[in-house]
């Protein structure tokens, strides 16, 4: 899926390196699909539906879909983190299975007003198709040795946000080097200063 930017005034992340690991950060931290208006933020930022897609025929029991998915998508990622064999959740697995057999949203090629093609969906997404769009994005992941050997926690403090780590040598330590990174790099310079504070020797006054 192609990765958008954060919306405002939602908060939303989307650096995670996929659509259903982005739905994770959703919790986090504070509940952000709260409502039809953050959901729909987050799934033009996450990029499900082409810029300008129109949502408006979206209503409160989308937020409550999308969430269930994420519950259980959640708790099978863990796992795997975990490497829990098997792990306790055929119920998730089979509920993410049942949401990953709707056909996602169809795109198609149209011409814009100076000829250029441009992406645009064949119809209004139902809620089922995007929500199949995020599942079988989760299967992808969970099913490919190579992704899921990617997944990594955040080693942010208190920060629970899962990532594929694509880097060089799959050093990735946080889910952001500019948020969960610099909290990191900035504490790191107070403990330095501190103990550069402490080891500083007595004053004499002559």
């Amino acid at each position: 899926m192609t990765l958008g930017t954060a919306t405002d005034p939602y908060e939303l992340r989307f650096d995670a390196g996929r659509s259903c690991l982005d739905l994770l950060a959703t919790s986090h931290p504070r509940e952000h699909l709260d409502g039809v208006g953050p959901l729909c933020a987050w799934i033009r930022g996450a990029g499900l539906v082409p810029p300008g897609t129109q949502l408006g025929h979206a209503d409160a029991s989308w937020p409550l879909a999308f969430r269930e998915l994420r519950s259980g998508v959640d708790r099978l990622v863990r796992d795997w983190l975990a490497r829990a064999h098997p792990g306790p959740y055929e119920v998730d697995l089979g509920r993410l299975n049942d949401a990953a057999r709707a056909a996602p949203p169809v795109p198609r090629a149209v011409r814009d007003e100076d000829g250029t093609l441009v992406r645009e969906l064949e119809e209004p997404p139902e809620c089922a198709a995007l929500l199949a769009a995020v599942a079988r994005d989760a299967v992808e992941l969970l099913t490919d040795p190579v992704a899921r050997a990617g997944l990594r926690e955040c080693e942010g403090d208190n920060c629970p946000i899962v990532y594929v780590d694509t880097s060089r040598g799959r050093r990735r330590r946080w889910c952001s080097s500019e948020v969960c990174g610099n909290r990191e790099r900035v504490a790191r310079h107070r403990r330095r200063a501190a103990l550069a504070r402490a080891q500083l020797p007595g004053i004499r006054l002559l």
